[in-house]
């Protein structure tokens, strides 16, 4: 009886020496932060084609091969006056370079989004109403995204309108540190401008080592607050109101003006995302705010006061993108404190 010889078992992989790739590009709403990040990668920014047609529609051609490549898209959809784009805009063109890259076989793709536009229309305020910011999620979801990073969500609940994974950063690491940096010590006083705010200013004031308060709020109508009174002491202090995006700023001058009537030296104002819409910039020259402290997760509009004080996100950008593109953790950058909703 003859019998068979073994035979080697065949390989269920092909072995094969493949290096990871990172390419970083970006929108029209964000090129200079994006030139930024991809320097403090010590990379070259992408190539991409990106133009708006004579009929208002956008267009979008990656001039180099990205095949298997973690393609990383920066872009805020928000306004951006010097490259003409409307927050509309912005996002149609990131669905677009979303598009183009899937197309194109990059290995994955992921939206960096400093500012998360329509993030304030997270939920129904009245019958009948979208629920915006879920609209934002779906159309991401639906050209392709793999992975979206942003900063400082008006909502955490935004989180959840995604299937993929959404990596949230904080930029209050850097802004608390800039305040330590100022040697203001105790004469400081964080104050949230709402009670929504409240978890925010607590940690704020925690990682200065000070006191926190809260004002008040009631809002009649959209976009219009109406601030009645603090909850805490603020006399002989630099008030410091801290909130995460500053829009028309009305809500902001009010509540300047509430801490000066309680007795407050001085008023200082912190946030994330300096949107700045509307008359915004006259209602903050009219005020009582004597500085403005916030990030370049949007492009300032021409015609900025001189008091503001713009502190870059680049570096933060990178070692999140860095750690995404190594499969490491992003919470360990904000030491788990990335959540502050």
């Amino acid at each position: 009886m003859s019998t068979l010889e073994e035979q080697p078992m065949a390989s269920t992989a092909i072995s094969h020496a493949y290096e990871k790739r990172m390419m970083v590009f970006g929108g029209r709403s964000s090129q200079e932060l994006a030139a930024k990040i991809a320097q403090n990668l010590e990379i070259d920014l992408g190539q991409v084609t990106l133009k708006t047609f004579a009929d208002g529609e956008v267009y979008c051609r990656y001039e180099e091969s990205i095949r298997g490549a973690d393609v990383f898209i920066v872009q805020s959809t928000c306004q951006n006056e010097q490259t003409g784009m409307t927050p509309n805009d912005s996002l149609v063109e990131l669905l677009a370079m979303i598009d183009a890259a899937q197309g194109a076989s990059a290995h994955r793709i992921i939206a960096v989004m400093p500012w998360y536009g329509y993030a304030r229309q997270d939920k129904k305020s009245a019958p009948r109403e979208p629920i915006s910011a879920r609209i934002v999620a779906k159309c991401l979801e639906a050209v392709g995204v793999d992975r979206v990073l942003t900063m400082d969500l008006h909502a955490g609940q935004v989180q959840g309108f995604f299937h993929v994974p959404v990596d949230h950063m904080t930029a209050m690491p850097m802004l608390t540190q800039w305040f330590i940096d100022q040697e203001m010590g105790d004469e400081l006083v964080i104050v949230s401008p709402d009670a929504g705010r409240v978890k925010t200013a607590r940690n704020f004031a925690r990682r200065i080592g000070t006191q926190w308060a809260v004002m008040e709020k009631e809002r009649p109508a959209q976009a219009v607050a109406e601030i009645g009174y603090v909850v805490g002491n603020v006399k002989g202090k630099t008030a410091v109101l801290v909130d995460d995006m500053i829009a028309t700023a009305g809500t902001l001058c009010a509540a300047a003006q509430t801490v000066i009537d309680e007795g407050a030296a001085r008023v200082i104002s912190c946030a994330t995302h300096g949107v700045f819409s509307g008359n915004a910039y006259e209602r903050l020259a009219d005020s009582a705010i004597e500085q403005i402290v916030v990030t370049d997760t949007l492009p300032l509009r021409p015609g900025a006061p001189a008091n503001i004080t713009v502190l870059s996100t680049a570096g933060t950008f990178a070692d999140s993108i860095r750690r995404i593109f190594t499969d490491d953790s992003v919470s360990e950058i904000f030491a788990g404190e990335n959540q502050l909703f």
